[in-house]
């Protein structure tokens, strides 16, 4: 069963294709909901992180703040990083004193009632995306 289960991740791993002909993702597009009496905490604690950022070089987090519609607090997009860049983060945020690593994401759950995660290129127009298909 398990060398089934292995050969089906392998083929299912050979057959991805990015979406729309693009390469790997440039970044992580997050909805956040913040736990209730939360909002100002996560701002603090999103602002801190630009911080970090900032020392370490990394560009900060674009935030949009949510006015009506669904029910999402904050849409976030942040850069995907390289290891070298996520290694230059920690290095600050453990100089700074700020919590790193997987006590960090501990530390920001308790300010989150809920989140997701979808990784995205752009940003771009539709012809750019057309042009990129070979379609007019």
């Amino acid at each position: 069963m398990k060398t089934k289960l292995i050969l089906a991740a392998a083929a299912a791993c050979t057959l991805y294709a990015p979406a729309i002909g693009q390469n790997a993702p440039q970044h992580i597009v997050s909805l956040y909901r913040a736990a209730p009496g939360q909002q100002v905490a996560l701002l603090k604690w999103m602002a801190k992180q630009d911080q970090v950022s900032a020392a370490a070089g990394v560009p900060a987090s674009q935030i949009y703040v949510h006015t009506s519609g669904d029910s999402w607090d904050y849409l976030v997009i942040n850069p995907v990083t390289t290891k070298e860049q996520d290694d230059a983060f920690d290095a600050a945020a453990k100089k700074m004193g700020v919590t790193n690593g997987p006590r960090a994401s501990i530390e920001f759950r308790t300010m989150i009632a809920s989140h997701t995660d979808t990784t995205a290129n752009g940003p771009q127009t539709a012809a750019q995306i057309l042009a990129a298909l070979g379609e007019k």
